[in-house]
């Protein structure tokens, strides 16, 4: 064997080598999908939500304050994560249209990581649509359907069916019940009993929990945590000079039995009632998230496993007036995110915050690089070194849009202080109305500066990060279903 020949052979073995080493380190991940949470944390600084489960995750890893969604709404918004496509990419701006009804060979994270031999799981609500991808997942739990445990409402429920009703339950409930009695504690056990399946596999976990999405349903103990007289009323004025389509008017709370829709505002007892159950629900999924992170340690899983705890949007309990998402404000948008790495990863990062704009679309492309893969192009990008290194340096602008129809485009961009929307033609990209709102302080915000010689430097900058994302010159918008208002 002459030289030439020994160095390949050394060479190949070397590569060899290092793709197994590669396969060996390549971690499992976690991750807490939760719909319809904003910010209101323990270790987001709220003063009222209990959360010490979630609040403990956070403190062995980074969490991100200036995280943003694509779209404040559910099926959009778990796509643009899933596919790391932006919703203008995918066309698709409502929850009518199902992912693969449109899109056959877009690569999403559970086709990629099933292809590169992991197990992959979906618990509960990971995209809207269960369909989208069912095959891609080696373990899938469906969602549920909401489900009442208090006789009175099973009662009512029945004689809506029999009249032929097309009603939704209460707002909210407070049965005296085990967790396992509403879906979010069943998703938990299926979990916790999944990964013990897959203990000696390498997987990915997506666990979808619904709660804090009306109803408010969550088992009395949690609603004990709270004494409801605590909550104070938000602010229920718009904002001035607000574009007349900024605003979903009320949204989903409407189609709940007992809320009246001949109101400007609900009372403050309900108001209450509500804020109360959304709290309850909170501290039962941070419950939920506590029992698979229990699991994870028992099975000597968490020193091989990256956990994401995330959302798909934001929410208000009244802000505005408003009780639902499905706008481009900032309590919308901006989401938790909390990352923690596995535990026996030598450049781990604990107990750090970071104010580093990142979004949900960033997801993909981080997983990708976490585990050694060959992904694909994307239009997020990886945030791994800002988890290893949570004062990087990073992007200057976060998108999202949302449409009014199919005539109308609202797009947004936050710079993590300031906020300027432009409501556009969908088709010609003519300027309908601006916006531009200060959040330094706040999620909220109560007077459009757009056109305030004042702020002017401001506008014109922040107008210019929006150009980065949505020229105007680019043509209509992409639209491959027919959202609505």
């Amino acid at each position: 064997m002459n030289l030439r020949h020994k160095i390949f052979i050394m060479l190949l073995l070397a590569f060899c080598s290092s793709k197994i080493i590669a396969q060996q380190s390549q971690p499992n991940v976690l991750v807490f999908y939760v719909d319809d949470l904003r910010a209101e944390l323990g270790c987001y600084g709220s003063k009222t939500a209990m959360t010490p489960n979630i609040d403990k995750l956070a403190t062995e890893g980074v969490q991100f304050n200036k995280a943003y969604v694509q779209q404040a709404i559910c099926a959009p918004s778990r796509m643009s994560t899933l596919t790391g496509l932006r919703p203008e990419k995918l066309g698709i701006y409502s929850i009518f249209t199902p992912l693969r009804s449109v899109h056959k060979d877009v690569v999403s994270v559970p086709q990629l990581f099933k292809e590169n031999g992991y197990k992959t799981v979906s618990i509960g609500k990971v995209y809207h649509h269960g369909t989208d991808d069912k095959k891609q997942w080696t373990n899938y739990f469906s969602k549920e359907p909401n489900t009442y445990n208090k006789p009175e409402n099973i009662a009512l429920l029945e004689q809506f069916k029999r009249e032929g009703k097309k009603s939704n339950g209460p707002a909210f409930e407070n049965a005296d019940v085990a967790d396992e009695a509403y879906k979010d504690g069943r998703a938990a056990n299926y979990a916790v009993e999944t990964l013990q399946k897959l203990k000696d596999d390498k997987f990915i976990m997506f666990v979808g929990f619904s709660k804090p999405h009306l109803p408010f349903n969550a088992p009395k103990k949690y609603w004990d945590l709270y004494d409801k007289n605590n909550f104070e009323i938000p602010d229920r004025k718009k904002p001035e000079n607000m574009y007349r389509l900024a605003l979903t008017n009320w949204g989903e709370l409407k189609g709940y039995h007992g809320i009246p829709n001949d109101v400007e505002y609900l009372d403050d007892n309900l108001t209450r009632d509500l804020i109360h159950g959304y709290h309850a629900s909170i501290s039962y999924v941070d419950a939920q998230v506590g029992k698979v992170m229990e699991a994870l340690e028992a099975l000597d899983l968490r020193k091989n496993t990256t956990v994401i705890f995330m959302s798909d949007h934001g929410y208000k309990i009244g802000e505005y007036g408003a009780w639902c998402k499905h706008s481009n404000e900032e309590i919308d948008v901006r989401v938790p995110l909390i990352v923690s790495r596995e535990t026996s990863y030598k450049g781990r990062v604990v107990g750090k915050t970071s104010d580093a704009l990142v979004e949900n679309v960033d997801i993909f492309p981080t997983l990708v690089e976490l585990c050694g893969l060959e992904g694909p192009k994307t239009d997020g990008k990886s945030i791994l070194q800002v988890i290893d290194r949570p004062n990087t340096t990073w992007d200057q602008v976060a998108t999202a849009v949302y449409a009014r129809g199919k005539n109308i485009m609202g797009c947004t961009a936050t710079d993590g202080e300031w906020r300027y929307t432009e409501w556009r033609d969908a088709k010609t990209q003519d300027i309908l109305g601006a916006e531009l709102y200060e959040h330094k302080n706040s999620l909220l915000s109560f007077k459009n500066l757009s056109g305030n010689s004042k702020y002017k430097k401001v506008e014109a900058r922040m107008k210019g990060l929006l150009e980065t994302q949505f020229p105007r010159n680019q043509g209509p918008f992409l639209q491959n279903d027919t959202p609505r208002n």
